[in-house]
């Protein structure tokens, strides 16, 4: 049973790494011909949790934002299929611990 178990690991590790590196192979060489890259707009907005226990919301214009035509992302940038789909981006920012000056004598 360990060994059936350690074959199907192995064998799930190589397909993993294959799809990795033909992924990677496609943007890398541009194959098929096509944009590597490309711009989708985002739209941040910031959460920002106040002391007294509140969340005040701030919203950013949409701007352009880089992203890979692959399936995984490379080059530090998120596929453009996953950004499409998501393009807001919530950025949670925190004040300081709530009660911190009220326990100082």
């Amino acid at each position: 049973m360990k060994k059936v178990l350690g074959i199907v690991a192995l064998t799930m590790a190589g397909v993993c790494a294959l799809v990795f590196a033909g992924d990677y192979l496609s943007v890398r060489l541009a194959i098929p011909k096509r944009d590597q890259f490309d711009y989708v707009d985002v739209r941040h907005f910031y959460a920002v949790k106040l002391k007294n226990r509140k969340t005040e919301y701030t919203y950013d214009q949409p701007q352009p934002m880089e992203c890979v035509n692959s399936l995984l992302p490379h080059y530090g940038d998120t596929p453009c299929w996953y950004r499409k789909k998501h393009p807001v981006i919530q950025v949670n920012l925190d004040s300081g611990p709530f009660g911190a000056w009220i326990d100082t004598p």
